[in-house]
């Protein structure tokens, strides 16, 4: 990812279809009680919860559009589940709460 990719918006190309549309549209306002849920859950050490908000993540972005967070998610996933440190998994969470932020509706 280059640096500018960072800040880059996140759109779904489903937000537009008549059959998915408000569905996206509920997954991107849901989106803030998500990145509070990863942040709180990081914050209180509990890995358990963190794994499952990272795993939830990484299956409901695609299917709503938004395949740019699945990487993000999953390795979330894989350090949590794993023996990585504090550090790695607290710049792992960053990185998917910041590319979370991203995500809009068209």
């Amino acid at each position: 990812m280059t640096p500018t990719a960072q800040f880059d918006v996140l759109y779904s190309p489903l937000a537009e279809d008549p059959m998915l549309g408000e569905i996206v549209r509920c997954y991107v306002a849901e989106m803030p009680d998500r990145i509070a849920a990863l942040l709180a859950s990081f914050g209180s050490g509990d890995r358990n919860r963190l794994t499952t908000l990272a795993h939830q993540i990484k299956g409901s972005a695609g299917s709503h559009g938004f395949h740019q967070l699945t990487s993000y998610a999953a390795a979330l996933e894989q350090l949590a589940r794993g023996h990585a440190s504090d550090e790695e998994i607290g710049a792992a969470v960053g990185a998917l709460a910041e590319a979370c932020r991203r995500v809009r509706c068209r």
